[in-house]
């Protein structure tokens, strides 16, 4: 093996932003390999990457990023692995500094800090610098900040073993890193900012709706109970990391109740048997609805109040 690093980059029709991408996984000192599964591009992607001499360029016809990302690791030969959406950037010396922390701890999975900017105006939104994850799992969870895939670089056979998953497709980042958390890795921390989420109006979650939205919560929600399943039955479902999932089920369960309230009921009761101590985090008017109303009640009058907003829409759009 004679790569240090391998970068899959999935993309479709990026090309508007795919170069940014590339350039800022060049200039190592280490041996990097950059590779580029175009997932079907029409927009002139494919004919652009024929012509990159440093980047190992594939394409397939469209099956979707999941496919994408597992198709460019089928032939990547770095002992390190890491990802990349084709809108996002990693920072100058992340892939250096992260693979010399990786030798020097042994570690099998490092992370660090990612910020945000925002594609029209490039204002940076910094976070604050990550404490060491003694829990990776209780993080990832919902505990607090979890950095994101491509602030993290991760040991070949680490990925190996968890390949990404077709069946959560639009939550299959979220499955990955818990699944590598079901693996108890053993990390390292490299400060820093290793690279920029790109904020733009063509980002894929953002523009969820309809069936789609169905779809992805009832996708996030089968992970968390797959997960927590796996937890329970290897009795290592902690305080911690019930309390940690629970402050993603509640959002989730509104959610949910968008189109499926009996559904979310069901989410809510689940929440309380994870932590009978459970408080909605909601604050102002709305979380007194839910302390005093109940959640199924206070989510009839927020939906009888979208209904009544979109009619008056309509009425004034007359």
């Amino acid at each position: 093996m004679d790569v240090d690093v391998s970068v899959i980059i999935p993309t479709y029709n990026r090309l508007w932003c795919l170069p940014k991408a590339i350039e800022s996984c060049r200039s190592t000192k280490f041996r990097t390999e950059i590779i580029v599964v175009d997932d079907g591009s029409n927009d002139g992607t494919w004919e652009w990457l024929q012509i990159q001499k440093d980047v190992v360029p594939i394409y397939q016809p469209n099956q979707g990023q999941t496919w994408a990302i597992n198709r460019g690791f089928s032939v990547a030969k770095g002992k390190y692995i890491r990802f990349l959406d084709s809108d996002d950037i990693l920072c100058l010396g992340a892939i250096d500094k992260q693979f010399e922390t990786a030798v020097a701890t042994g570690a099998n999975l490092v992370y660090s800090r990612v910020d945000a900017m925002n594609y029209a105006t490039g204002e940076i939104i910094e976070h604050s610098e990550p404490a060491f994850w003694d829990d990776f799992l209780a993080v990832q969870l919902g505990e607090g900040y979890g950095s994101h895939f491509l602030g993290m670089l991760f040991e070949r056979d680490l990925v190996e073993k968890v390949p990404r998953r077709p069946d959560f497709a639009y939550r299959e980042d979220r499955m990955f890193l818990l699944e590598v958390g079901l693996l108890n890795p053993k990390l390292a921390h490299a400060s820093g900012c290793a690279g920029y989420w790109i904020r733009h109006e063509r980002q894929m979650q953002a523009n969820y709706r309809g069936i789609k939205a169905i779809v992805t919560n009832w996708q996030h929600l089968g992970i968390y109970k797959y997960i927590l399943h796996n937890l329970e039955q290897r009795g290592e479902l902690t305080q911690r990391r019930r309390k940690a999932a629970c402050r993603v089920l509640w959002p989730l369960a509104h959610w949910i109740a968008y189109t499926h309230l009996d559904e979310a009921c069901e989410v809510v009761e689940w929440i309380y048997q994870l932590d009978p101590e459970f408080q909605p985090y909601d604050l102002g008017i709305l979380g007194k609805f839910y302390q005093h109303l109940g959640f199924r009640n206070t989510e009839r009058i927020l939906r009888f109040r979208r209904n009544t907003l979109k009619i008056a829409k309509k009425i004034l759009q007359k």
